[in-house]
């Protein structure tokens, strides 16, 4: 919890330090800039080892915000370590690359949900996922038109649940190749989309 809330409702935050660590800790940088709407940019956040929860919520509400890292470059992620990290960040037309290919239970869990900017989504290399992994990660990104392939042939309890939920102008959807499925794994997964054909 080393910088927990640091920042939280700074309105008139403009720039943020340096955060060189690449080592980080449980719930370290968590709701860090929660709510600074008058940030519009984070040049780089290169940590590659990550730990529970460490990036939870850090730039919610941040709608201001349109320049993110061109990577978050971790491969192995923790413990909701990505969850709802940009949501409602309205400004937001892209997003940082996810080379991630090891997840852990809901580690994309609303990552970008409400981003109504958000043009294009990152490729998501993982094959095998865990609980709940993607829930919500693009909900209500309404410009959001084509959703990224979703090579994963390993599924688990929720892993898809309300993906892209509400994205109103989603009309293409990605194959779905795996053939084994489980509880609720892609439950809501388009509700509220303008898909012309299933996956």
């Amino acid at each position: 919890n080393c910088y927990f809330q640091m920042f939280v409702y700074c309105y008139n935050l403009k720039e943020i330090p340096e955060l060189p660590a690449t080592t980080l800790a449980k719930n370290c940088y968590e709701s860090m800039f929660y709510e600074c709407t008058s940030l519009k940019e984070v040049e780089e956040l290169p940590a590659t080892i990550l730990a529970d929860s460490c990036y939870y919520q850090m730039f919610v509400g941040c709608s201001n915000l349109e320049i993110v890292p061109e990577s978050l470059p971790a491969t192995t992620l923790a413990e909701a370590s990505y969850a709802k990290m940009f949501k409602k960040c309205t400004s937001l037309t892209k997003t940082p690359q996810l080379p991630a290919t090891t997840l852990a239970d809901y580690c994309y869990n609303e990552m970008f949900s409400e981003c109504k900017g958000l043009t294009q989504a990152p490729e998501l290399p993982a094959t095998k996922l865990s609980y709940y992994c993607y829930f919500g990660m693009f909900s209500g990104c309404t410009s959001l038109v084509n959703a990224p392939a979703l090579p994963a042939t390993t599924l688990t309890n929720g892993c898809y649940l309300q993906m892209f939920m509400d994205c109103r102008n989603l009309t293409q959807a990605p194959e779905l190749p795996a053939t084994t499925l489980a509880s609720s794994c892609y439950m809501n997964m388009f509700w509220g989309t303008k898909l012309t054909q299933a996956p």
